[in-house]
């Protein structure tokens, strides 16, 4: 059975609802394979929302393992972070995944880790897109008048969002119904937008709104490619069923198709 890592800091209902879908797509068979393990780098007692993705998890009956940051950083001081991860390591030694999945996991993953684990993450652009959060991300479409964007995920490397792309979904932003909206800015400077409507631009708020139907659809359909032996990684390098090195896998088409089936659902 292929084995999937789950690293998430269960901070938010997001975190929840995540880990619900993936648990749900593996019951019904979607994906071929179990999580093995959750990690959080946060504990029992330390913020509410994180309590509710513990018994969320226990609910599951997945092993999870728990090791606050925050804490061990005001035990340990400056130069935390390689020990921590030494410290992760060592809670999780005996236990091999053959992916694991950052799942609003909120650190930096180090060297040694990235080197340990086969690990990925979601980031809310297509490859060669911007970087930066999805914040980030928008308004910089915007100022490029982009006719594209999407999801991908890519390798976690200790470079923040500089790992290559493992699969990915794209999606238009021009025609219905984001013509209207790039009508209404035409002319005007990014700075202008920003300072009279920010995030509650309407464009702002379309663009988002496709990205988020097709991140989890994504995470989704890109388990289901790895157990399936679609995509897999070796040594660093993104490969399909024979073994190629690819430039990420496209999932565009297999998104698209769930996205008209959830809306042809009663």
């Amino acid at each position: 059975m292929y084995k999937i890592g789950w690293f998430s800091t269960g901070r938010d209902a997001a975190a929840r609802q995540l880990l619900r879908a993936v648990w749900r797509s593996i019951n019904k068979g979607e994906i071929k394979a179990e999580i093995c393990f959750v990690f959080s780098n946060r504990e029992q007692g330390e913020e509410r929302e994180s309590n509710l993705f513990f018994k969320l998890v226990h609910s599951y009956q997945i092993p999870l393992f728990c090791l606050s940051s925050k804490r061990f950083k005001e035990g340990f001081g400056e130069g935390w972070r390689p020990e921590f991860e030494k410290e992760v390591m060592r809670r999780l030694e005996g236990l091999h995944p053959d992916l694991c999945v950052l799942a609003g996991y909120m650190l930096i993953v180090g060297e040694e880790m990235c080197q340990r684990y086969p690990m990925i993450n979601l980031h809310p652009a297509a490859p060669g897109g911007p970087r930066g959060t999805w914040q980030e991300v928008i308004w910089r479409l915007i100022e490029e008048g982009a006719s594209e964007t999407g999801a991908m995920m890519h390798l976690v490397t200790p470079q923040l969002d500089e790992g290559p792309p493992v699969t990915y979904c794209t999606f238009p932003i021009r025609g219905e119904p984001f013509d209207r909206y790039w009508n209404e800015i035409k002319g005007r400077s990014i700075e202008e937008v920003k300072a009279e409507q920010g995030e509650g631009n309407p464009l702002f708020r379309l663009i988002r709104k496709h990205g988020l139907t097709r991140e989890f659809p994504l995470i989704i359909a890109t388990l289901k490619a790895f157990s399936e032996g679609r995509v897999r990684i070796e040594e660093g390098r993104v490969v399909d069923s024979t073994g190629k090195a690819i430039g990420g896998y496209n999932l565009t088409k297999e998104i698209e198709r769930e996205n008209e089936r959830h809306l042809l659902r009663p």
